[in-house]
């Protein structure tokens, strides 16, 4: 099932597809709980990832007697509200860790070997955007010539939670799957705070349960800008797969449902600036179009 959030923060099913013309279902009414519209307080979103398998069919029994809307006719916003938290893996492709230390050394003019390590770090849940929204370089980081990066990730949203999930278990602990972009800062600093600027994480255009989007260890990413091809991987490089990103998580840190997790840049980051217009793609899982500005 794919689930979007749009205009005042309701819930949607995707219907039809790129052939007959996608579409979206509302299905807000068909929750067994009330709807909170404020996506600050949005506990009917965190319920239902904790819930899912609970609800689905009523969702889809929903979704099929509804009238369709045209997905031009709606505000889709990010398909994930009020996360306690945004995990973001470090150094997950080889190749993404053997260009960076070309971008380290014309940036910051020297590499710093601890980046180069997989690890796991925090991204300011209020960096979260949807397709409607631009993606805004921060005037004051313009101004003093630092380069702004795209990163296309696939992006992990937790079900159930826990704490010292195993790795064996983890995918039972997944609700689904969505595009991300990590926008990032190179300059001296830490990482979180240069990756948690307003807009810095676009989500989108949805989210795909797992149970529709197959294995994570073989989804093929790509990122354009503009006409310009960037990025193009296999979820299968990764360093450190998806279960095991969940269980290392959540060895340090409770995941509770709703938590999103970036699982790590591919190779091919490079510089945005405004004017720009980035189109990122997973297989099975869509395309998110962003503007920069």
């Amino acid at each position: 099932m794919r689930l979007a959030i749009f205009d005042e923060y309701r819930l949607g099913v995707i219907t039809g597809d790129t052939v007959t013309g996608e579409t979206v279902a509302d299905v807000t009414d068909a929750l067994p709980w009330p709807h909170d519209p404020d996506p600050l307080t949005a506990g009917w979103w965190r319920r239902l990832c904790r819930d899912f398998a609970g609800v689905r069919d009523r969702l889809a029994s929903a979704a099929a007697s509804a009238t369709p809307r045209p997905l031009s006719s709606v505000r889709l916003r990010g398909p994930v509200l009020g996360p306690s938290k945004i995990i973001a893996a470090a150094s997950n492709y080889a190749e993404h860790v053997a260009e960076m230390h070309g971008v380290q050394e014309r940036t910051l003019g020297r590499v710093e070997p601890w980046m180069m390590e997989f690890d796991a770090f925090l991204k300011a849940p209020s960096a979260i955007v949807g397709p409607a929204d631009d993606i805004v370089l921060p005037p004051a980081v313009l101004a003093a010539g630092h380069e702004v990066h795209h990163e296309s990730e696939l992006v992990v949203v937790i079900g159930t939670g826990g704490r010292d999930i195993p790795a064996s278990a983890a995918l039972d602990h997944v609700l689904g799957y969505t595009i991300g972009l990590d926008i990032t800062v190179r300059s001296d600093g830490d990482r979180s705070r240069r990756k948690s600027y307003d807009t810095f994480s676009p989500l989108g255009p949805w989210l795909t349960t797992a149970d529709e989007a197959g294995d994570p260890a073989d989804f093929d990413i790509e990122l354009r800008c503009g006409d310009s091809l960037r990025q193009k991987v296999n979820t299968g490089a990764m360093l450190t797969p998806v279960p095991a990103i969940v269980a290392y998580a959540s060895s340090v840190m409770t995941l509770v449902p709703g938590d999103v997790l970036f699982t790590g840049a591919p190779p091919g980051v490079g510089p945005i600036t405004p004017g720009d217009v980035l189109h990122a793609s997973i297989s099975g899982l869509g395309d998110l179009h962003i503007a920069v500005r």
